[in-house]
């Protein structure tokens, strides 16, 4: 089975790669199409193909109006150029789409297409995109949710068609535990002692921030780290800060990560709105206790034994929790444990892969 994961613009750089390598191991002939991550290098695996073939033109600082200038000027050729080449493919996987009112028009229409519905609808839509959006729902062959969440939420709110919608959980990015310790933490961090509680990922309205920094009043014997790239203005969290909380604002590279999550003794996401984030997979592959919002697809890694949960911008109920927690070893190593357990099994690649074959194999080969 030859597969195309698409990703134009590399939103998830590690979801692609992790998601390729293991459709490779599960047997498909797999090729990445996206562009090159305007971060910094991102670690490979083995087994597919990879084909930056779309902005091969960037110009411009990454975010900057000229590099999206640059992009929206190649943006037609490059879908046109890629709707070409899917023909070699049985099956186009889509990750991401950059501008979905214009590329949900060129999209290849003779080969079925399969699309992750990281975000269901965007969190910040810019005009016309909630629209595009349902839109894009509508002309795929199939939507994957990494959430039972998600997938009601889709069929029941959306309405769109259940059997088109198939929940494939978010793998663990257990490769990240695999990288050498060549970045160390920096000498301010690397010189704390007490328990550390890390807030980690870039730096949106949604993520709660503001709500955490509210509750970390009157802890003690702990610090804070918010550490990830501001997509917003952070001048108010800080002012708002009490006594132990470090703010890291820069993104952090896959090189970098493993010396932040080794020494957390508790990873807190406190977001508002959520299907599934990508650091909580981080966190689960490096076996952490975690501390969730009580929103989207959380509760299901509560399930699981890897978290606990609080009511949504319940200042007050996060404090108690983390006071709990941060008191509580014991239950730490429990949730590490489910958290181990979580990344093995259910969580795990190989089952993100095996659950994606079905849905491709659904779609190519006839019924008997």
């Amino acid at each position: 089975m030859r597969v195309d994961v698409v990703d134009p613009s590399a939103y998830t750089p590690p979801y692609d790669h992790a998601l390729c390598a293991a459709l490779a191991r599960a047997g498909a002939q797999v090729r990445l199409v996206t562009s090159r991550f305007a971060y910094g290098p991102v670690p490979r695996e083995e087994g597919y193909e990879v084909r930056e073939s779309f902005y091969r033109l960037a110009v411009g600082p990454p975010g900057s109006r000229t590099r999206q200038a640059a992009k929206l000027a190649q943006e037609v050729p490059d879908m046109l150029r890629y709707r070409r080449a899917a023909r070699e493919a049985d099956i186009v996987h889509l990750q991401w789409l950059t501008v979905q009112p214009l590329d949900v028009h060129l999209l290849p229409n003779d080969r079925p297409l399969v699309l992750t519905a990281h975000d269901l609808l965007p969190r910040e839509p810019r005009p016309g995109q909630l629209g595009a959006q349902r839109r894009l729902y509508e002309r795929v062959d199939a939507v994957l949710v990494h959430s039972h969440h998600g997938r009601e939420r889709l069929v029941v709110d959306l309405d769109v068609d259940p059997e088109r919608v198939h929940v494939v959980p978010h793998g663990a990015f257990e490769y990240l535990t695999r990288l050498p310790d060549e970045a160390p933490l920096p000498a301010g961090l690397a010189q704390v002692e007490g328990p550390v509680v890390l807030c980690f990922g870039l730096m949106r309205p949604y993520k709660g921030i503001d709500v955490l920094i509210d509750a970390w009043r009157g802890i003690g014997g702990a610090e804070l780290w918010i550490v990830g790239l501001p997509k917003m203005p952070i001048g108010p969290l800080r002012a708002a800060a009490p006594p132990g909380v470090r703010f890291v604002p820069r993104f952090i590279t896959d090189a970098e990560i493993p010396a932040y999550f080794r020494r957390a003794d508790l990873v807190v996401l406190p977001y508002r709105q959520i299907d599934q984030s990508g650091v909580l997979f981080t966190a689960l592959a490096f076996g952490k206790p975690m501390l969730l919002s009580g929103v989207g697809g959380f509760p299901e890694i509560a399930e699981a034994g890897a978290a606990e949960l609080f009511a949504v911008d319940d200042r007050a109920a996060l404090h108690i929790a983390l006071q709990r927690l941060l008191a509580d070893p014991a239950r730490r190593e429990r949730l590490a444990a489910g958290a181990h357990a979580a990344a093995a099994g259910a969580y795990s690649w190989d089952e993100a892969a095996a659950r994606t074959l079905a849905v491709y194999r659904r779609l190519i080969e006839p019924p008997a």
